[in-house]
Formats: C-alpha cells, structure tokens, sequence
C-alpha cells in the first residue's frame, strides 16, 4: 500500500514540477499583444493548482530556506540538533541576520506571492479557492511565528504590481484573520462542488482530510496563545476539536519526497535532509544531548533507532556502516551537548568487531550519535502536522482548562505516544514498533500531577523533531522542555534568542511601514525581543 501510493506520488511531483518551477517567470510573463485592459505583467490563463503545488512542494523542499531556518537556526536553538560547524550560529547563538532573513527574502516572493495570487485565481472554484486559503494560513503562520508582526493582508498583491509597500499587520490581528479563515474554507470545501483537485500533493483532493488537517491546524494556532490571551486559546481550540480534527495517523498532512539529489533549483527532495546530508560526516550534525537525555529518561524505545552512531569512513552516506550496537556496548549513546562542536568532549578512538569486516577503529565522530539514515534520506516525508501532536495538544487543552475534548487527558496521552511512535513507520525504510514496545512506553510514562503540562508538551517537542520551527515554537509557548541556554565564548547573547530580525532589505525599502514593527518589539530589531504571543 506504501509502495503504490509512493509511486503514485513519484509521478504526480514528476508531472507537476515543471509547471511549479515555472510559476514565477509566468506571473511576471510579458505580453506584446492583448486587451490594453489586461495586466501586461500577469498570465492570465495560470492554472491556480499548479501555484499550490508549487508551494505545497517548496515548503519543505526549499533548501535554503530549511538549511537556514530548521538546520542552522531552529533545530538547535530548540536543542534537537547541533555540533557541526553551520549549527553553531543556532546552538550557540552567534547573530547572523543573513540567515535569518532568508525564509522572508525566499518566501515572500515565491511561496507568499504565488498562494495570494492563487487565492485570487480560484474564486471560481470553490474547493481549490478553500485549500489555497489553507495554505496561505499555514504559509503565513510560519512566517509570523518567526518574525512577529509582518506583511500580511497587503503581502503578495505589493510583489505583483510593484507600486505599494506593504503595511505590517499586527500578529494579534494576524491571528483573528488565521481562526476566520480557517472557519471560512472548511465550510466552503463541498464534495457537491464541480472543481477537480485531485492532483495537489498533500492529500490528493481529499477534502474531508483537507477539512482535518485546517481544524487541527486551528487547534495548534489556537493553543499558541495560552500566554497572551487564555480565553480566545480555550474558544477557539473548543471549537476547532467540535468541527473535526486528525483521527489516525491516516490523516497526517505530509508530503512524500522523492529519492534525488536535491540542488538549490531543485525542489522534489526534502530540503531538510539535503541540509544535514551536504556534507562530509564529520560536518553533519549529530543528536543534541538535550533531545538524548529526555529520551532516555522516559524510556523512550524510538531512541534505539532516531540515534545512531555510523564508522565515518567513508563519508558517502549510503556506504556508512552502523555500529550503534558495537559503540553502545562499550560507551553508550552519547550526543553533543548545546553551543558544542562534534570535536569538543573529544573521545579517543575505540576498536569494535563488525560482521564481515573485521576490527574497525571508530573516532571521536562515529561515537556521537546522528540521525539515522532513514530519517535524513531525500525522499523522507516532510511531517507539517501530525495525528501525534493533535493527540498531544488536546491532552494539554484538557489539563488547562479541565475540559473533556473526546477523552481524558490521559488517554490523549497515551493516543498521542502511540501516534508519535507509529509515525516513523512512515519514513522509507523506517521502523515499525512493536505493540509491546509502546505498551512499556505508556506505562513508563503516566501523568503525574503537577507535571502533565511538562510531560505533554515535552512530548510535542520530541515528536516535531525534523520540523525545526514547530519544536522552536513549541518551546518558546511552553517553556518545555526545560533548555539551560549552550552559552559559550563565541555567543553574541547570553539567552536562548526568541523570534528572527527582519531583512535589512526590508529597512531599506520598506522603512516608514517596519517602524510600528520594531517600535512593538520596544524600539529595537533583536532576536532576543519576544512575539506577541510568546508572552513574557
């Protein structure tokens, strides 16, 4: 069933590609002839679907955008990653702006523009228009939750017609927009409508699915706001559970890569494993003790199989040998600690005996634990929300609020490892738990009172890793789990940074709209000023 439907998928990015890559050149296409009442600037005959699968595919297929943003900044500053020489500007807090401007110098031009003119083009067809006012919600949300207040309602229109700068909107305001948009689309996705969408990535056209993954994405946006403005969190994720969230992990809104060598122009792999994988082994990042530590200390068993430790000669990836077993054996699972290089804590080499090759000698870097292979591979999925972290969310939500949303919270708990643990299932090659596995995981790990919160939204961070500026976010709205900042003698500050600067290409050409912006953050452009949300 996999297999067919991977297939499927190989065939479906294989068709559609080249009409996505070419979505810039063909919104800004010239003509020489036509109605003088016609933008000369803009196609007017672009199909809409082919922007959304554009989008759809650069979301976790960009590579300078998930190089930057999850393997740079995001992953380790939420201490899931780190020790290689590129994580240290994120691990250890070296400022960096040029990084953290390039998902908004990449996104607004390509992923903004494209789902608002999409937006625009569809209004004829009513269930294409409602999953492209999804995905601009989902597009825009990482965008604020990154920056703060941005471009919103006049974003996209000011790239195409190149006479307006846009207007920064508050994110409070951003955020009602969010919650009314969602509502809008779910009610206007119809099975009686003409439209065929069958052939967007995501889900294929299912719009129950769609109308799934738009609540329980409301249901996440909603419980971002538990700090800054409880009522409206509790209303809103009240409401998102009642009109229908995530039931399995059948439901999980992702996007199956394919198994090529990704290039900057190049967006059919996972971007994010083309940042880990780019370089040599001793250059790829390895598995932050933090994320090792909370594993181990809840008996975690998907720890045997996320960590592992590979003799790093040769570097090619597929030829690496995994001597995680052997390496165990003698010095256990050891990771780097935060704001760290893999050659800092350096381990002396230890000899181990490999089936069919003998004794072999691993160095310091094939003793601290990487990613395992079938996580970073170019054609892993890209996970933009999970069954596991609706689970999750809706066992926080029942401890704040005491409520009682489909169960106790500690049976969304238990849903919530049990997803989380199954989800890996998903990766190509990836392992499969065993029932008595996650039974042992469940007992190990029941809630105690007075720490739920610290126990369920440790386990969202956990289940988001890949997806670096959802675990950023999760941290950042919680505070678990805890993080003791990797302050070092390289740091630019000595606190774990909280939302990205803006371009300075945006002061310059944007200025008088920016000032509100930076005025809310108290007068200053630093990433160490808190979002809105992200209360104090």
């Amino acid at each position: 069933m996999y297999n067919l439907r991977t297939n499927n998928m190989k065939r479906t990015l294989n068709k559609y590609t080249l009409a996505a890559l070419l979505m810039p050149l063909l919104l800004f296409s010239c003509k020489k002839f036509g109605d003088v009442n016609t933008d000369p600037t803009k196609s007017a005959n672009l199909d809409p679907i082919n922007q959304l699968n554009y989008v759809e595919l650069r979301f976790g297929g960009d590579v300078t955008i998930n190089e930057r943003t999850s393997i740079i900044l995001t992953m380790p500053m939420a201490q899931q990653i780190g020790g290689a020489y590129y994580n240290r500007y994120g691990s250890a807090y070296i400022e960096d702006r040029q990084y953290m401007s390039e998902l908004w110098e990449l996104g607004y031009p390509n992923d903004v523009l494209n789902i608002v003119d999409a937006v625009q083009r569809s209004t004829s067809k009513p269930n294409l228009n409602a999953i492209c006012r999804i995905m601009k919600v989902y597009v825009f949300a990482r965008l604020t939750d990154l920056y703060g207040d941005i471009p919103y309602t006049q974003a996209g229109k000011a790239y195409i017609d190149g006479t307006v700068r846009p207007k920064f909107d508050t994110q409070k305001d951003i955020y009602a927009d969010f919650f009314k948009e969602l509502k809008a689309a779910v009610a206007q996705l119809s099975s009686g409508s003409t439209d065929d969408v069958g052939t967007e990535l995501l889900y294929h056209g299912d719009l129950t699915k769609w109308k799934k993954f738009a609540n329980s994405l409301r249901l996440r946006l909603a419980m971002r706001l538990v700090k800054i403005d409880n009522a409206t969190a509790k209303a809103e994720a009240t409401d998102a559970f009642n009109a229908g969230l995530m039931t399995s992990n059948d439901d999980i809104c992702k996007l199956d890569y394919i198994n090529i060598t990704n290039g900057y122009s190049e967006i059919r792999g996972n971007g994010v494993s083309v940042g880990i994988n780019q370089y040599q082994d001793d250059g790829r990042p390895r598995v932050c003790t933090t994320l090792l530590d909370e594993m181990k200390a809840t008996n975690d068993p998907r720890l045997n199989y996320i960590a592992r430790a590979y003799w790093v000669n040769p570097d090619k990836l597929t030829d690496r040998l995994d001597v995680t077993a052997q390496v165990k054996a003698q010095v256990g699972l050891i990771g780097v600690g935060p704001g760290k290089y893999n050659y800092d804590d350096f381990l002396g080499p230890i000899n181990i005996d490999y089936p069919g090759r003998g004794t072999l000698s691993v160095p310091n870097g094939g003793q601290k634990v990487q990613l395992a292979d079938f996580m970073v591979r170019s054609d892993a999925p890209y996970l933009h929300m999970t069954y596991a972290e609706v689970e999750f969310l809706l066992a926080e939500a029942n401890t704040r609020w005491s409520l009682a949303l489909g169960g106790t919270a500690k049976q969304h708990f238990e849903n919530g490892l049990e997803a989380a643990c199954l989800q890996l299932g998903l990766y190509p090659t990836g392992p499969t738990l065993s029932a008595a596995e996650i039974l042992k995981f469940k007992q190990d790990n029941q809630l105690a009172p007075g720490k739920e919160l610290q126990q369920i939204d440790t386990q969202i961070w956990a289940a988001q890793l890949m997806n670096g500026p959802e675990a950023y976010a999760t941290w950042r709205r919680t505070g678990y789990p805890v993080l003791v900042p990797g302050v070092t003698a390289e740091s630019d500050v000595t606190t774990i940074p909280r939302r990205f600067e803006y371009p300075l290409t945006e002061r310059e050409q944007n200025s008088a709209n920016i000032a509100a912006a930076i005025t809310a953050l108290g007068g200053k452009d630093t990433w160490t000023a808190h979002v809105w949300w992200d209360k104090q």
